[in-house]
């Protein structure tokens, strides 16, 4: 949903400028702050509402895939997530975008080249698009040869259709995986979370500035009375 800005601050204005027109002060600092509140409000709840994301922006305590001991990353599986989420990203013209956007072939060449030893990348922490699009979910059993090859003539132990996806060419990957989806998900999470941060420190900026030009105003106008 966008509001544009000049319907926002003639909302704000009350057709009277920023600090409004007519009526007690307090009264128009009641009423427009709690304007200001609803607007951010309402803001998050229609990002929430458009991915029903209410889930991943307060469930940090989801469970994750039971890696191998020697590995430190998480794994994230797209069974995590609401269910309106999933439908989003298991829409392929949607994934096609958000994939072009946010998962580069370069971010898995590069893992080879960042940890030319095994063991580096097997101790190393990687981000939940590196772990879910550049490599098989660690439950398919594919022994690693280095960051960037796995031996995919082994068995896979698990029935998991993202282990016959994945394929070792770095145009390909596991970009089609649903760990991929589902890294690109707590991605998104974590983003949103950072935004959602943000919207309430401006709303606590925008209240300060307004009760502060609010009481200059008052001030103002009882100035020019006594003068009067």
């Amino acid at each position: 949903m966008c509001i544009p800005v000049k319907k926002l601050v003639a909302g704000l204005s009350g057709g009277g400028g920023f600090l409004g027109g007519g009526g007690s002060c307090r009264n128009q600092m009641t009423l427009k702050v709690s304007l200001l509140y609803l607007l951010v409000k309402g803001k998050l709840m229609v990002w929430v509402e458009d991915g029903d994301m209410a889930e991943e922006l307060h469930g940090m305590g989801v469970v994750h895939n039971i890696l191998p001991s020697y590995l430190i990353y998480k794994e994230y599986q797209l069974s995590e997530y609401s269910s309106l989420f999933k439908k989003q990203l298991n829409n392929k013209h949607y994934w096609e975008h958000l994939k072009s956007c946010l998962v580069r072939p370069d971010d898995c060449k590069n893992l080879a080249k960042e940890y030319k030893m095994l063991k580096q990348y097997k101790a190393a922490i990687l981000t939940p698009i590196e772990a879910g699009c550049c490599r098989p979910p660690s439950e398919c059993g594919f022994p690693a040869i280095n960051a960037s090859f796995y031996d995919l003539s082994f068995h896979p132990v698990s029935t998991n259709k993202d282990c016959k996806i994945y394929k070792n060419s770095v145009a390909r990957k596991c970009y089609d995986c649903d760990s991929c989806k589902a890294g690109v998900a707590e991605y998104m999470k974590t983003k949103w979370k950072v935004v959602a941060i943000f919207n309430v420190i401006l709303f606590v900026v925008l209240a300060a500035i307004y009760m502060v030009g609010c009481c200059a105003r008052r001030n103002a106008s009882r100035v020019r009375s006594d003068k009067s």
